[in-house]
């Protein structure tokens, strides 16, 4: 029977890329997924975003490690994933909202983001043709972008693979065997593996993952949707972000990718709960009436698909990152509140340092995102 040095349980947005870090520092990795191919989960589902411009510490630091990886996936691996520095721009219509992320931005200067508050006309210059009716400005990160999922997954998974690391599909994690508060094995519904570190990269399926371990892992996945359009000639560059709140949607965002695309998703409300990812007939005209009053130019363009995935929320927003002190040798990478794919990358070269290099500096991130907070708080910029 192969021993592994490390179990990880989920192939999707972190445990791919996490395998590949550890395995690049000589670990012997063995991913573990219920469904039959890497990022079949959720990573599909994404829309491509990437942004460091968050409102916590630990968001910031690890997105701000992930856009420096990404950007340069091509250049250091030889995988074009589509990387666009487009920026993310939030157009402010009300005077509560500029007070608001004016307070934020003071915030993301002091952690050394690049992002300030513009005007309209350097609005109308990122995004021609916007609606300019009551638009007060907005804020501006320059080097937030997007880049495809699909194509990042599939770089992480073959370079994982170049690496030693083995991937078994079709293979979900069935129960586990502890003793003396140390896992000693993973039982899955092919055979049993002797437990070294085991990491829980299962997302939306964490919290029964940990109820076979008797552990509360407050991870509850809701429903969002997201859609796609035939590809036009590039017309705008940022990822725009409306926060305005309307009936039956907090808030939406859209792009152009790297094919023309526009891509956009809306955050429903209120939530929709459970692991649904059936398309509705709601969704479409809900988001578009709002996308075209706001940018006039899309009403042209013709949409190809919808989709719906799972965001693994947590009760305050933020992901959960550490090690479990009921079992000392669980580690837990989950909870990633839908921003699992812009999280991934930075997130598991971060890990793969604490692992294995026992790197301290990331402490703070541990600290903040660990499982035994009091979830009393609440990210703002989701």
């Amino acid at each position: 029977m192969t021993n592994y040095d490390i179990i990880i349980i989920g192939a999707g947005s972190i445990g791919v890329p996490l395998s590949f870090y550890l395995s690049q520092k000589g670990q012997s990795v063995l991913v573990l997924e219920k469904l039959h191919s890497a990022g079949r989960g959720q990573n599909r589902a994404a829309i491509g975003g990437i942004r460091a411009t968050h409102s916590d510490p630990a968001k910031i630091a690890i997105c701000r490690k992930t856009i420096e990886i990404v950007s340069r996936m091509e250049e250091e691996y030889g995988f074009d994933v589509n990387w666009i520095a487009g920026g993310y721009l939030f157009p402010v219509y009300s005077e509560i909202d500029e007070v608001n992320l004016k307070k934020l931005l003071e915030f993301q200067k002091h952690y050394e983001l690049n992002i300030d508050w513009i005007g309209t006309d350097e609005i109308e210059e990122l995004v021609p043709g916007i609606n300019r009716d009551k638009l007060r400005g907005g804020t501006y990160s320059p080097e937030d972008g997007s880049a495809s999922p699909l194509k990042l997954i599939d770089a992480y998974y073959m370079l994982a693979q170049q690496q030693g690391v083995d991937f078994h599909f079709n293979e979900p994690v069935t129960g586990f065997e502890a003793e003396d508060s140390r896992i000693t094995s993973v039982i899955t519904s092919r055979k049993k593996y002797p437990a070294g570190l085991i990491i829980d990269a299962a997302g939306a399926y964490s919290r029964e993952l940990g109820a076979l371990l008797n552990l509360n892992i407050p991870v509850f996945p809701d429903s969002h949707e997201a859609g796609i359009t035939e590809p036009v000639q590039r017309f705008f560059e940022p990822m725009i972000v409306d926060i305005r709140p309307e009936a039956g949607s907090a808030n939406y965002y859209f792009y152009q990718n790297a094919e023309g695309q526009v891509v956009f998703c809306i955050t429903p409300d209120p939530k929709i709960t459970g692991t649904d990812c059936d398309n509705t007939s709601v969704f479409l005209p809900q988001v578009i009436k709002r996308m075209v009053h706001l940018y006039p130019k899309l009403r042209n363009l013709r949409v190809r698909r919808t989709w719906r995935g799972l965001y693994p929320m947590t009760p305050d927003g933020f992901p959960i990152v550490g090690f479990a002190k009921e079992y000392r040798n669980l580690l837990l990478a989950t909870g990633m509140c839908g921003q699992g794919f812009m999280i991934g990358p930075g997130l598991g070269e971060i890990l793969s340092e604490i692992i294995v290099d026992n790197n301290t500096d990331y402490k703070d991130i541990l600290k903040q995102l660990s499982l035994y907070r009091s979830f009393s708080g609440e990210e703002i910029l989701k």
